[in-house]
């Protein structure tokens, strides 16, 4: 009889929700969680595991002193669209396939990036702050030149699952959308351009693209610089590609007017952070995608894959080139 493939979980992913993702497999897989949940335990568990189930919150990533401990590892699946909490480089050397959770999220996000940009053009955060603290701040808001989002023109930097619907849903309100991207798409339906070009014609900009070593720090100082006064920002990305000391500097000289946040440098963001204080800063802990339905989505997708291996067909997804048929070690 052949071994169960061991499939290890790690978190933050509760124990139940994984174990009855994976309980139609039977014998055919058995699933393990780190003991403890920190580096020793994810090291001790590595070296039995068929199968890792990454961390989206990265605090236990797989770096390359995690792959070299990992012997049999055969497949890695990230519960995320992101991947920067793997050394991707050690697992492609190690012929380890990774796929990633592309998409599911792709509507969630988006809408946060929309709703976002409606808080910041009616300074809705603003507002509410004002009257919960007894302060009725009518004229106050007039005076902060409130606008109708579809007046403004939308640039998108990023033009992935999530890029692409945010520009169909912007579109949509009748906003002029333009975007960048690496390899242009002569599909979209929302007009290319190079990306300094971009900035200086987005009244809003939204981040959508991976943190890779391409792209840290691609929206620095300079580039804000590039940007109509008064512009605003979504980031719906990662932090790191716009640096949170260049988005402050942006805010206070007045060529941001305001930045809509989900992530940032370092998270959580450090207490007394001077992006908590900010009065024009909308702020976010990393859940724009975290709707019931990309909840649902994720599980979905996960459980496919994964399934997918332990019953020798190919996955989907997969970010690193190596082909999607998953061989056991």
């Amino acid at each position: 009889m052949t071994a169960p493939w061991r499939i290890l979980s790690l978190p933050p992913i509760a124990d139940e929700i994984v174990r009855g993702l994976f309980a139609p497999l039977g014998d055919a897989a058995e699933v393990a969680f780190p003991q403890p949940r920190d580096r020793a335990g994810l090291l001790a568990a590595l070296p039995d595991a068929d199968i890792v189930i990454g961390d989206f919150s990265a605090k236990l990533a797989l770096d390359a002193e995690a792959v070299r401990a990992a012997r049999r590892l055969a497949f890695v699946q990230m519960p995320a669209v992101g991947t920067d909490s793997l050394d991707v480089a050690a697992l492609t050397a190690a012929g380890v396939p990774v796929a990633n959770a592309a998409g599911f999220n792709a509507r969630g996000v988006a809408e946060w990036a929309v709703g976002a940009a409606f808080a910041l053009c009616r300074h809705l955060a603003w507002a509410d702050r004002g009257v919960r603290a007894g302060g009725w701040p009518q004229m106050e808001v007039v005076a902060r030149r409130p606008r109708e989002v579809h007046t403004q023109r939308v640039g998108i930097v990023g033009f992935g699952a999530i890029g692409a619907e945010a520009a169909r849903l912007f579109a949509a309100l009748g906003c002029t959308v333009s975007y960048w991207t690496r390899r242009p798409r002569p599909e979209a339906a929302a007009t290319y351009r190079e990306l300094d070009d971009l900035l200086a014609q987005s009244d809003i900009l939204v981040l959508a693209l991976p943190l890779t070593d391409e792209t840290r720090g691609l929206i620095g100082p300079e580039r804000l610089a590039l940007m109509p006064e008064g512009a605003l920002l979504v980031n719906v990305a990662r932090g790191g590609i716009v640096p949170d000391d260049a988005v402050l500097a942006a805010l206070d000289s007045g060529r941001l007017a305001g930045a809509a946040l989900d992530v940032f440098d370092k998270e959580p963001l450090a207490e007394g952070h001077p992006l908590r204080s900010h009065e024009d800063v909308l702020l976010s802990p990393h859940a724009a995608g975290t709707s019931i339905q990309s909840q649902l989505n994720l599980v979905s997708l996960v459980r496919d894959n994964v399934s997918a291996a332990v019953q020798g067909q190919k996955v989907q997804n997969v970010i690193n080139g190596l082909e999607p048929q998953v061989t056991r070690r």
